[in-house]
């Protein structure tokens, strides 16, 4: 049986409009729009956002981390997958903000990135597309491209042999798109906002993943933090259905990623 994720913003695979989403947050009707990232079933992160909206109008404009210029690569291939996913991430944060100019940017860096992987070619369109839509202030069909762009880089991924590098932009996403859930339910903290970090099988997915990781990359010290943050994140997001998240482990939470995003972006490692 495929394994099931009750929530995840970063992690993209069709991220399209969806339909209205309920007042309130229900986790079990998620999966009704979810997809397969692997063997793993993730909902779209537009449906989350858009539940969040209608929450309490996120001001997305203060949870996006604005940049002065393109992203440059940093490091060797791991860091930059781990970047990438980032990046990825931080494109969907720019649209929900309706950020035009940052969007560009973000278009811009998933192509310098790509190349930085060898597969600048099958993400080449999508950039250009993500620019030409954030002009237009088309911000489904943004979405639509940035899903596509994570798609077309983890399939090609995959056409190199570098599933690690593949996997590694997902964990990239998924730690920027979790900090920034976690600043948006910090501002106003509710407990159904908290539910959607409740993931202790993806973080066991992601666990897996990274353990069976060829010996050179897991002995970079950036992926051996993420794993370590990664696992020190497992507690606080509640093991058992039903468990309540409170708002100090929410904080942890948004600590600990906030941290690995600070060095997954430093020259250091």
């Amino acid at each position: 049986m495929k394994n099931l994720i009750l929530a995840s913003i970063a992690i993209a695979s069709t991220a399209v409009a969806l339909a209205e989403p309920a007042q309130k947050i229900d986790v079990t009707a998620l999966p009704q729009q979810a997809t397969m990232i692997d063997d793993v079933v993730v909902p779209v992160p537009s449906e989350v956002f858009n539940v969040l909206d209608r929450q309490g109008s996120p001001k997305w404009a203060q949870v996006l981390r604005a940049t002065k210029e393109q992203a440059k690569p940093i490091g060797e291939q791991p860091q930059i997958a781990l970047q990438l996913g980032t990046i990825i991430a931080e494109g969907f944060i720019a649209v929900e903000a309706e950020n035009a100019e940052e969007v560009k940017k973000i278009g811009a860096s998933v192509r310098k990135l790509a190349k930085a992987l060898g597969v600048e070619k099958p993400v080449d369109k999508r950039a250009n597309a993500i620019i030409s839509d954030a002009n237009a202030k088309d911000w489904a069909g943004v979405r639509k491209e940035l899903d596509g762009a994570m798609r077309d880089v983890k399939d090609a991924m995959h056409e190199l042999d570098s599933l690690a590098l593949s996997q590694l932009i997902s964990i990239g996403g998924w730690l920027r798109g979790t900090e920034a859930l976690t600043e948006v339910v910090g501002k106003d903290f509710s407990q159904s906002g908290a539910e959607l970090l409740h993931q202790p099988i993806l973080l066991d997915y992601f666990d897996k993943r990274l353990s069976g990781m060829p010996a050179k990359m897991k002995k970079q010290q950036l992926v051996t933090d993420v794993q370590k943050g990664l696992l020190a994140i497992r507690p606080l997001i509640g093991i058992e259905d039903g468990t309540q998240i409170s708002e100090k482990s929410l904080q942890e939470v948004g600590e600990i990623t906030g941290r690995l995003i600070k060095s997954i972006n430093s020259k250091a490692n």
